[in-house]
């Protein structure tokens, strides 16, 4: 069974999330973007977690499915978790996404936190101790859970950032590293950039939304043969197996809010050259500019970019299609116009995902204008410009400039944005 699973979202219960983002309307909208087993995120959150018992009820692979549903989508126990803590003479903080086996587990894992930090105060809680902890901590009483450092390169609050994370999976969480199976690339990076690290060949890299509103549930997300069960889930992201783990829907990581470096306050954006020629300080203020994840890429990488290490697990770059649509149109995303050829693709044709991946040209072009269907065309082919996102800013795809170009090569037009 083809199972689309996004595993990092987060629940009303924190910092700056919608208030849809509950059990019901993530079902909703996991159906509408043809997801199929969706993180339940927050579970450490005592309300939430009140919720997720009161609502959700197990299947017969240990998977959760709304009380009373047949039909999917199926839900899995998780939480993104933050450790702050001094290491080495410098601030870390790395955030951790658990993916539990069981509510029962999920219990357990909360009785051992609950003494450790206080879990009411976020649906992401925040600890003192190092992440190494968090890893053994779990595992002593849910063997069977997955941790999986979360969004691994972005400046802020990640394994590889560059403001406080680590150089190596084994310098941040030492003996534990031998039950890290997989790391989240997060927005701003793709598998292809994580293929230049030899370290971590053996890792399995997944991408997740990390939502906070129900529509941008799927904007990454992977795609697993496996059944619906929670043993052959985690196997399938721990076996590190292509015939198990068949792809990850990505951004383009130049969309991402931290691909390049710069300094938003000045508007400055650079390649990690431009960065280094300036020696890190921005040429407007002289403060020290964010360092990207390209150039943290860079600085840890043993391998040319291009490079393809045994048994890859490709990726497909997608742009969600609520932004093509408002491209097409010449209009916003969220206004009516788009809403309604949204509302009217997705009926016609099925879910978003099916309709991005999946619907034959030919059937594209009987149910949607040319400016449409060839806008999803050229994002299937990889035909887009992008002016690369950096220091919290996101960067901006063009679909409509000709001629089309891959996204890791800017037009010449282009250029003097960079």
């Amino acid at each position: 069974m083809r199972l689309i699973a996004d595993l990092h979202i987060h629940s009303r219960y924190s910092r700056a999330c919608s208030q849809e983002m509950e059990v019901n309307t993530l079902a909703k909208w996991a159906r509408i973007k043809g997801v199929n087993l969706l993180g339940t995120g927050d579970f450490t959150h005592p309300l939430y977690f009140a919720e997720l018992r009161n609502k959700l009820e197990p299947t017969d692979g240990g998977l959760l499915r709304l009380k009373g549903e047949r039909e999917g989508p199926y839900f899995i126990p998780t939480v993104e978790v933050n450790n702050i803590y001094y290491q080495a003479g410098r601030l870390r903080k790395i955030h951790t996404l658990i993916v539990a086996p069981s509510l029962e587990a999920v219990e357990k894992i909360n009785q051992r936190l609950r003494p450790r930090g206080k879990l009411s105060a976020d649906g992401r809680p925040t600890f003192t101790f190092p992440a190494k902890d968090i890893v053994k901590l779990v595992l002593d009483v849910a063997p069977d859970a997955l941790l999986i450092p979360a969004h691994a390169w972005t400046p802020w609050f990640s394994l590889f950032g560059s403001n406080s994370g680590f150089d190596s999976l084994e310098e941040c969480f030492e003996q534990e590293s031998v039950n890290i199976y997989a790391i989240e690339t997060g927005l701003s990076s793709d598998p292809a950039m994580n293929w230049r690290l030899s370290a971590l060949d053996g890792i399995t890299l997944v991408s997740n939304s990390d939502a906070h509103s129900p529509r941008k549930i799927a904007r990454e997300a992977n795609v697993l043969d496996c059944l619906p069960a929670y043993r052959d889930v985690a196997d399938a992201l721990k076996s590190h197996d292509p015939q198990k783990f068949l792809f990850t829907i990505e951004f383009f990581p130049e969309e991402g809010k931290y691909h390049y470096d710069g300094h938003r306050k000045c508007g400055v954006r650079w390649s990690p050259a431009e960065t280094k020629g300036h020696q890190g300080r921005c040429s407007e203020c002289g403060a020290p500019v964010t360092v990207g994840v390209m150039h943290r890429v860079d600085d840890l990488a043993d391998r040319e970019d291009g490079s393809v290490p045994p048994r890859a697990i490709p990726a497909r770059h997608l742009i969600p299609l609520e932004e093509i649509l408002a491209d097409a149109l010449e209009a916003k995303p969220g206004t009516k116009t788009v809403e309604r050829e949204y509302q009217r693709l997705t009926s016609l044709l099925g879910s978003e995902l099916h309709i991005l991946l999946d619907v034959e040209e030919e059937e594209l072009k009987k149910s949607s204008s040319p400016h449409v269907w060839e806008r999803i065309l050229k994002v299937r082919r990889e035909e887009v410009q992008v002016e690369p996102g950096y220091d919290g800013v996101y960067g901006k795809i063009c679909l409509s400039a000709s001629p089309t170009q891959s996204h890791g090569q800017p037009a010449p037009d282009q250029l003097e944005l960079l």
